[in-house]
């Protein structure tokens, strides 16, 4: 999936593994963001490392076999859910690159419309707001659908570069998300849930601009980004011990908020390609737009956690 644009990967410790998926996975996102609703069990969803699908995207380890031109990845040395039919892409022409980024984000701005609609719907109109309260085995049931969708996604490359396939898995994915933020939200007042999409907006915006203007190459801390989110996994995790804790949960919240900035960064230079170390197969549009979803959905969360236990 990643395509090396240098000689050979420089990281020794980087590990090879999918997103650890743990929740959100990809990582799930290290939902400790998702609030303990009423009827679900103390400590809330359990962080999305599982999400973190992102950190788990891993360039491939460079390197030019012999006799190869530069650019194609070395014998046995495939990224993340390449195949041998998945090669020889020319991704620094510009005419292939801006096509791919202009998919990308016409793929993410569905998917972040579609998230809209439903926080909406759950926020401002009372009579869905109580029922999805009441039926809370509807959450459980959607967070396993993400969950298994993240699987599929991330460990079979033929369905998510396929069409129409990949747009199959994609929408059901971004319904049960939306859906699971949508009764996540609606425990919140709704003056602090449209505080949270602004911020969110303005902070997703900045770190977009951010990463294709600056000289610092983000794509080569992916070894670092995983093992930070293993970090704030494990410290959800204790976090959930302590509920109540207004300190832990701001600590939480805004450690998320800036690893998953982060991650934003990193993944928009990865789909950007160009004079960066690593880059996205051009293929993987769709991944890479779920790449993004998860970081903007993951900062909504830290930041709508962060505005919740500042007003307690």
């Amino acid at each position: 999936m990643y395509q090396s644009a240098q000689g050979g990967y420089p990281q020794g410790g980087y590990p090879q593994g999918g997103y650890p998926q743990g929740g959100y996975p990809q990582g799930g996102y290290p939902q400790g963001g998702y609030p303990p609703p009423g009827g679900y069990p103390p400590g809330g969803y359990p962080p999305q490392a599982g999400y973190p699908a992102q950190p788990g995207f891993q360039p491939g380890y460079g390197g030019a076999g012999f006799g190869e031109p530069a650019g194609y990845p070395g014998p046995g040395q495939g990224s993340l859910g390449e195949d041998g039919d998945v090669k020889g892409f020319d991704f620094n022409e510009q005419s292939i690159r801006k096509a791919f980024i202009r998919k990308v984000y016409s793929i993410l701005m569905c998917q972040l419309l579609v998230t809209l609609g439903f926080i909406t719907l759950f926020v401002f109109h009372k009579p869905t707001q109580m029922w999805v309260q009441r039926n809370t085995f509807m959450f459980w049931i959607a967070f396993a659908v993400v969950f298994i969708c993240l699987i599929v996604m991330s460990c079979c490359g033929n369905v998510r570069r396929q069409a129409p396939m990949n747009f199959i898995f994609l929408g059901i994915f971004t319904v049960a998300e939306s859906f699971l933020l949508g009764v996540t939200s609606s425990m919140y007042d709704g003056t602090a849930v449209m505080m949270a999409v602004g911020i969110t907006a303005v902070i997703c915006l900045t770190l977009t601009l951010f990463a294709m203007q600056t000289k610092y190459d983000f794509t080569a801390m992916g070894g670092i980004l995983l093992c930070a989110t293993v970090v704030l996994l494990l410290f959800g995790l204790i976090a959930m011990f302590l509920p109540g804790n207004r300190i832990v949960t701001l600590v939480y919240a805004s450690l998320g908020a800036l690893l998953f900035s982060i991650y934003l960064v990193y993944d928009t230079q990865l789909m950007m390609g160009g004079s960066h170390k690593y880059s996205i197969s051009p293929e993987e549009y769709v991944f890479a737009a779920l790449n993004l979803y998860l970081d903007v959905i993951n900062i909504f969360i830290y930041i709508l956690t962060i505005i919740g236990a500042s007003r307690d």
